[in-house]
């Protein structure tokens, strides 16, 4: 743990400048959203911090799950190195928070995952570089592995090679329900790991599962609700939309039940520049009704990361001037 951040010792206008271009976003997500005192308690860890800023929350009780977009600024050595960042101390502090109060073999929900903490990504904002995103990425990895003894597997920047996270979710299972056909309840893989984690045990505690953490540009998270509870039509409506399914270059989907009336799509557009939400929409909406379904329009569970950005420098502003 870092006592004296090396921030302390800037000057006022060069700390500014700092918090106000070399900026990391990181997206926690938890596998809660219906225990109000579990949140609760994470939260209170994130505000330990002023420097770290909630820039936003999305819960979804369906899915029983929980993402946190938090900002902070990087800071680095005269070299040019990274070496510090408030985001790596509230990580943990709310990561060691969801862990004393969340039992993955109590939760259940609409959406896989395979840990408490199941992902953490970094993103690069403003002038900061993947290279910093993918450091503090296996720093926090680093940490989680060792401290809480969750195996970590890392993923695209902050692997050695840039393995995919749909590749390593893939090889653990983590696309396969094990209630009623569309729910993940409890931890169904075996305890022994197949893979080797990049940080951490091989043996899996059933209460914590593992957590995947890793780093790259910025990914928008785009859901489309469809208006039927055939969750198989809309699996199939979504393998036509993916890039592994032939569809849509840069997009990942998958088709999940939605609540009691409803399922939906949810999309990952790992180039949102090229491939946006407008002909995501189109897509589903075209295959839909040959599916003779009706389609909601979609909605982003996150910001923008200039909005984002924009919302950071105003809840710090007051303490930066």
């Amino acid at each position: 743990m870092i006592n004296s951040p090396p921030f302390l010792f800037l000057n006022k206008d060069k700390k500014k400048t700092m918090k106000q271009s070399m900026l990391l976003c990181c997206k926690l997500y938890i596998s809660e959203s219906r225990n109000k005192d579990a949140l609760d308690s994470i939260e209170r860890a994130a505000k330990l911090d002023p420097e770290t800023v909630i820039v936003n929350k999305f819960e979804d009780r369906a899915y029983n799950r929980v993402r946190y977009t938090l900002v902070s600024y990087i800071a680095h050595d005269a070299t040019g190195c990274p070496i510090y960042s408030p985001l790596q101390q509230t990580v943990l502090a709310m990561a060691e928070a969801a862990y004393a109060t969340i039992n993955l073999e109590l939760h259940s929900g609409a959406h896989p995952r395979l840990g408490v903490v199941d992902d953490i990504v970094f993103h690069p904002l403003a002038r900061a570089s993947l290279d910093e995103a993918a450091w503090l990425a296996k720093t926090v990895a680093a940490e989680i592995g060792n401290r809480f003894q969750v195996p970590v597997f890392l993923y695209a920047a902050a692997h050695s090679s840039g393995k995919a996270l749909d590749t390593i979710r893939r090889e653990l299972g983590y696309y396969r329900p094990n209630l009623m056909g569309n729910q993940w309840a409890g931890w169904a893989q075996p305890e022994v790991l197949p893979e080797k984690p990049d940080e951490g045990p091989n043996l899996v505690s059933r209460a914590r599962g593992i957590a995947m953490i890793g780093a790259r540009p910025w990914v928008a998270t785009y859901n489309v609700p469809i208006m039927s509870t055939d969750v198989s039509a809309t699996r199939r409506i979504a393998q036509m939309v993916s890039a592994r399914g032939g569809g849509l270059p840069a997009v990942q989907t998958l088709g999940l039940v939605h609540g009691e009336d409803s399922t939906e799509i949810a999309c990952m557009l790992l180039e949102p520049n090229r491939i946006g939400a407008e002909r995501v929409q189109s897509r589903v909406e075209m295959l839909a009704a040959q599916e003779g379904l009706d389609v909601e329009k979609g909605y982003f569970t996150d910001f923008s990361p200039e909005m984002i950005a924009e919302r950071y420098m105003k809840l710090i502003s007051s303490d930066v001037n």
